[in-house]
């Protein structure tokens, strides 16, 4: 079974007939949501979802993620900040996604806080992290909304990228294994 996991509701809208998480939006609330569902639904695989800010990259666009870096932790060198997701679901969702680029995606608690990554969201290694303690494998695949430099968010162009989401959601779904 797939679990597809997004911090809201909206971004989970194509994921239709497959369990789904609105983990919350951050880093520890991810986290510590979808470790609860993990032990709860006990899926064999975990697909993250969601939208991003780049930089560098056009808007909308999709992203899978080739690495989670905790980038709110990177600094202080104590724990172990990079996660790998799952390569057989990286390269499955390069088949259903040939225009998604595949690049690091950096988590931060903050808006601009993931400055060592062309691609930044919130939830990313708090959820593949729970993955990994739980076993299933995971990949991250994000519709980049914004520049990160951005700070009006009213050119954020969500509707753009929720729409490019829903419309990748069902190809994945169609080619990761369940």
């Amino acid at each position: 079974m797939i679990l597809v996991v997004a911090a809201t509701e909206r971004e989970l809208a194509g994921a239709s007939g497959v369990p789904t998480l609105a983990c919350g939006i951050g880093p520890v609330e991810a986290a510590a949501t979808t470790a609860r569902a993990l032990a709860r639904e006990q899926p064999s695989v975990v697909l993250l979802v969601g939208l991003a800010g780049a930089r560098g990259l056009r808007i909308p666009q999709l992203v899978i993620g080739s690495e989670a870096i905790y980038e709110d932790a990177a600094a202080d060198g104590l724990v172990s900040t990079h996660l790998r997701p799952d390569p057989r679901l990286v390269a499955e969702a390069r088949r259903a996604l040939p225009e998604a680029v595949v690049l690091p995606i950096g988590t931060s608690a903050r808006v601009g806080g993931a400055s060592g990554c062309p691609v930044e969201a919130m939830e990313g290694f708090g959820v593949l992290r729970a993955a990994q303690l739980a076993n299933v494998p995971a990949v991250e695949v994000r519709a980049v909304s914004n520049d990160v430099d951005e700070a009006d968010r009213g050119r954020w162009r969500f509707d753009e990228a929720l729409a490019l989401l829903r419309s990748g959601l069902p190809l994945l779904l169609a080619e990761l294994p369940r």
